[in-house]
């Protein structure tokens, strides 16, 4: 096979150029003719070009990049790095996917573990929500005594109190089932890719 280098040669050869000692002969096409000079012709500015050095050294040079062209290698270059972040991170999660577990029902396991705790803290709020709920009740029911006039202070601060633990555990109640529906998205996320990983998918299918 005949290099590029060796190509560029002989056609420097066949124009009859000869490089001086020290010098460097600029070639590149100008509307379909080859162009060649030292110093380099202007019109090789903006062009590909080859420069020939002493002792048949030949070298490519790509034409200089437009702005748009800038732009697209740049972003091109961004979304690659972005792919090989995100390649690199799959591989770290695989990695500890595999070390931590090295069955299915382990995997399974951990999941099951995870949304107890999770529950266990959500009943612990429900019972809390009923209790300040059963409060509320008696804390409306000492409201009507006062209903032509202001409410004690004392009385008053229960309310607002108690209004506000109501809505700190209605919150965390729901809180607590986001939680519980995560979990159960990321363990079965886990649980394919675990699957994938040991081929097992393949064989489940």
């Amino acid at each position: 096979m005949v290099s590029s280098e060796f190509r560029a040669l002989m056609l420097v050869a066949g124009l009859g150029l000869s490089l001086p000692a020290a010098a460097e002969t600029v070639c590149c096409d100008v509307d379909g003719k080859r162009t060649c000079g030292d110093p380099p012709p202007a019109a090789c500015n903006t062009r590909a070009k080859i420069i020939y050095r002493k002792g048949g050294v030949a070298k490519e040079v790509e034409a200089p990049l437009t702005a748009e062209q800038r732009a697209a290698r740049e972003a091109e270059e961004a979304r690659r790095k972005v792919e090989e972040r995100k390649a690199a991170e799959q591989a770290r999660r695989d990695r500890a996917l595999l070390d931590s577990f090295t069955t299915v029902k382990e995997l399974d396991a951990a999941r099951d573990r995870a949304i107890a705790d999770l529950e266990k803290n959500a009943e612990q709020a429900k019972n809390r929500l009923e209790a300040a709920l059963a409060k509320q009740k008696k804390l409306d029911d000492e409201k009507e005594f006062y209903l032509k006039k202001p409410l004690p202070a004392l009385l008053k601060r229960q309310i607002d109190e108690n209004e506000r633990e109501i809505a700190t555990q209605r919150q965390a109640l729901e809180q607590k089932e986001q939680d519980v529906a995560a979990v159960r998205e990321r363990f079965a996320a886990d649980r394919e890719r675990y699957l994938q990983l040991t081929g097992k998918a393949a064989a489940k299918k």
